[in-house]
């Protein structure tokens, strides 16, 4: 099968609708993720955070994100793509895959291919399009291509080496440490990366960096694929068509779960779903959705309501009388769950430690927010679990100069414990693990932290020791070593 993928990619699609001339903003979280032109010319970029966008242009007029809406109008656009190629893949809306192997046969061409494309969605705003080998290099190549004008990369590889690792960057905190720590490292472009042994990446980054490193080298995506298994496709067969918001989104939700059931029982986890509704008139409609991770129920419910949403508000069709839900690209592998990930653990969890925070008491039981800091144990707040989170004391979207660097110690002891080190003109030699002396195989550091001066605080030094025995983080301040950290 053809890895040729064409991506096409609105960067303003929240923005689309938007008619006034003064600034205006879409925010999603705490980020940035469209702004018009006149807030661009203020400073304000796409993924900058809300507040420093609102001190770069406080006049701005703050819209939410609502992917609902904007997959309803998205869906004119897959509409005219389809027909070029009846196979689109939606990611998000304002972002669209196609296999364009057919297409290039009946076209005479890839270049033709994606100037139809180009053409017939040119009305819909600023676009980038482009083909190259799989969806993630096709973005890209998308995202470095003039608006308007399709680019075709024909040398997948060399384009891949020579990206930024910063494109790695997906919204994900493990992916901002991860890309950090590759700069820190000197590997500053995917072809760098590439180059490293996959396993000695694996070993030190673990799933992360071994799908950064999968990407870097052309295979699109951290999966294992497996046979579909039989009759995994969910399908609803409803005796009165619906037409509310309220019912689409029950049967979304009913709909979602038990297809993530079904899958869940196989050990598996889709990166696609196609949505096939059945209006009561009889019309057939099919959507695909692609994510790049294996879909949760959340995710699943969400695309099924924008995707029901957007077909109910086009076409006035009486309502729905059937819908099926067919996964594809099955994979078990994907990201590691925490305890509170969405799922059938999360309210088994959340009882669980209610229970536990009844016998022991509200302050026995505490949940951990991110704030700013230098060190391990001052980038942590603690508050009771099921209460609000207070306000950081510390910003932690602050640059904070001087942080310690990626990755994060495993355990971080409440306060700095005394330890032993001997040094051998200014360099660690070895340190003592209990009744034992462990000698230091690598190191690395001093970094150093000002302290504040004006509360007594002085300078403190950072190490990170490596021995047989494990990897610690050390500080050094008045002359005194203590242990801040050990890794895992």
């Amino acid at each position: 099968m053809s890895r040729r993928t064409l991506c096409v990619w609105f960067p303003d699609w929240p923005l689309a609708d938007e008619t006034s001339e003064r600034p205006v903003m879409v925010v999603a979280g705490r980020r940035v993720v469209a702004a018009t032109r006149a807030a661009r010319e203020r400073g304000v970029e796409v993924g900058m955070s809300r507040r420093e966008a609102e001190g770069l242009c406080p006049e701005a007029r703050i819209r939410p994100r609502d992917p609902g809406e904007e997959t309803r109008r998205f869906e004119a656009v897959v509409e005219l793509l389809e027909e070029v190629v009846p196979r689109v893949e939606v990611a998000e809306p304002g972002l669209a895959f196609v296999p364009v192997g057919g297409a290039v046969r009946y076209y005479g061409g890839e270049r033709q291919v994606a100037d139809v494309m180009t053409g017939k969605i040119a009305g819909f705003g600023v676009v980038h399009v482009a083909v190259a080998d799989g969806p993630f290099a096709a973005y890209w190549a998308a995202r470095t291509a003039p608006p308007g004008e399709p680019r075709v990369v024909d040398d997948t590889d060399r384009f891949l080496a020579s990206l930024d690792v910063s494109v790695l960057l997906d919204g994900r905190p493990d992916s901002e440490s991860l890309v950090a720590t590759f700069h820190w490292l000197g590997v500053t472009t995917l072809g760098r990366l590439r180059d490293l042994p996959r396993p000695a990446v694996a070993s030190r980054f673990g799933l992360r960096g071994l799908e950064a490193h999968r990407l870097s080298s052309g295979e699109d995506r951290l999966l294992n694929p497996r046979l579909i298994p039989p009759e995994v496709a969910v399908a609803f067969e409803l005796e009165d068509p619906i037409t509310s918001l309220e019912q689409i989104g029950f049967l979304a939700r009913k709909a979602a779960s038990k297809l993530i059931e079904r899958l869940r029982g196989e050990g598996v986890a889709p990166h696609q779903v196609r949505i096939e509704m059945t209006t009561a008139d009889g019309e057939v409609r099919s959507r695909v959705w692609r994510s790049l991770d294996p879909m949760t129920e959340r995710a699943v419910v969400d695309r099924v309501w924008w995707q029901l949403r957007a077909w109910l508000d086009s076409n006035d069709r009486g309502g729905i009388t059937r819908l099926v839900l067919d996964p594809s690209d099955l994979s078990d592998e994907g990201r590691q769950g925490s305890l509170l990930d969405e799922g059938s653990g999360k309210l088994a969890a959340h009882r669980a430690l209610t229970r536990a925070q009844g016998l022991v008491g509200p302050d026995r039981v505490l949940r951990a927010e991110l704030q700013g800091g230098r060190l391990p144990a001052e980038r942590v707040l603690w508050c009771r679990w099921g209460e609000e989170p207070p306000a950081p004391e510390r910003d932690p979207e602050a640059p904070w100069p001087g942080a310690t660097p990626s990755p994060a110690p495993a355990l971080v002891p409440p306060e700095p414990v005394p330890l032993e080190v001997e040094w051998e003109g200014g360099v660690p030699s070895r340190i003592r693990l209990g009744t034992r002396w462990e000698p230091v195989a690598w190191w690395s550091g001093p970094w150093r932290t000002t302290g504040r001066w004006w509360k007594g605080e002085g300078p403190v030094d950072r190490y990170q020791l490596v021995t047989s025995a494990g990897a610690f983080l050390c500080v050094v301040s008045d002359g005194r070593a203590y242990l801040a950290g050990v890794y895992d």
